[in-house]
């Protein structure tokens, strides 16, 4: 979801960090309780993984996307998240587009569901404990990005006491994305021994990401425009999805994606436009090293469900209260897909 709609904010003398979009996600539990709802009676076909540690999700508007975000969020009971969000390009041309590194912010606490959420003591754990040249500390960033603040109405609707890690991945090739993963998958390990937390049950790990931007606004069509131009599309995302999210996780598989996403340089696209090029990877493999570390245990993956803007459009919820910020059409659509992790 690059095109936003966005309200006002501040970004500095600010304790709770602001909602970016009021548009294309709920902020009112009433907005959400309508939303779960319909989800829930339009569920045609249940998923049922038990012992869910990891998941992905999309982070574009609710109406468009809300069918696949449900199968994940309905059943995730938590008591925090660790949210590893990508930083748009809109966000980067606003902060100088730094790379190589993790963001991460300094508010208490995030607007969220009709209350406030709050920061896990997880965060100044990572600050303490990891490398300075690993991160940086970035309130605007987090202000102007959208991509970690859609999971929040979905986990606090059902987790009301949720509290989260926000961190934003920039751009970085895949040795640093090993490199940086190793060193905080020892960090997470580390803290959830310290806390005895379990993996699902105590912490939860989510990673936020479209999958492909598709038309001439994105400077991508390598299919055409057409009816047969959107089936492929939607079939390459399908493909490399399945390969990549499905059965047991490796290293290789994680490597693979990255050759899918990336062109010549991990900087460039290829046929494909996914804007979590760069957190689905890193997030993979900070996960998949800290629960070996933690519980000696790998992971397995099921893909949830997949669609698009185009495919099924907007839900029909009449004076809804929250709307969509970008369009859909043949020549304008993005793809979006929820996955699940468990122990293996």
């Amino acid at each position: 979801m690059l095109t936003l709609l966005a309200g006002t904010f501040i970004l500095c003398g600010q304790d709770v960090r602001p909602v970016r979009d009021d548009v294309g996600f709920c902020w009112q539990l009433s907005q959400m309780r309508r939303l779960m709802n319909y989800l829930a009676a339009n569920d045609h076909e249940p998923i049922t993984v038990r012992n869910l540690v990891a998941g992905i999700s999309p982070h574009d508007d609710y109406l468009y996307a809300g069918r696949i975000y449900y199968p994940l969020f309905k059943k995730l009971r938590t008591r925090e998240a660790v949210i590893f969000g990508v930083t748009h390009g809109t966000v980067r041309k606003e902060i100088n587009d730094p790379q190589n590194i993790l963001l991460l912010d300094e508010y208490p606490s995030w607007s969220g569901l009709g209350q406030e959420v709050k920061i896990s003591p997880l965060r100044e754990w990572l600050k303490k404990h990891l490398p300075k040249e690993d991160y940086a500390v970035n309130n605007q960033a987090h202000a102007l990005e959208h991509s970690i603040e859609a999971m929040i109405p979905f986990l606090q609707y059902n987790n009301p006491d949720i509290k989260i890690t926000p961190i934003m991945v920039t751009a970085m090739p895949w040795e640093k994305m090993n490199e940086i993963a190793e060193r905080l998958s020892t960090v997470l390990a580390a803290y959830m021994k310290e806390n005895k937390l379990q993996p699902g049950k105590d912490i939860f790990f989510l990673i936020s990401a479209d999958a492909n931007h598709y038309g001439r606004d994105f400077s991508n069509i390598p299919f055409g425009e057409d009816e047969k131009a959107h089936h492929q599309g939607t079939e390459q995302d399908r493909r490399i999805a399945q390969a990549a999210f499905s059965g047991p996780l490796s290293n290789k598989k994680i490597q693979d994606l990255t050759k899918e996403l990336w062109g010549a340089t991990y900087k460039d696209y290829r046929n494909t436009y996914w804007c979590g090029k760069y957190d689905i990877p890193f997030g993979l493999l900070t996960i998949s090293k800290t629960m070996q570390k933690a519980v000696s245990r790998g992971l397995k993956g099921k893909i949830f469900r997949y669609s698009d803007t185009y495919s099924e459009g907007v839900m029909p919820l009449k004076k809804a209260g929250f709307g969509i910020t970008a369009p859909f059409s043949l020549k304008h659509w993005v793809g979006f897909f929820s996955a699940g992790f468990y122990l293996d």
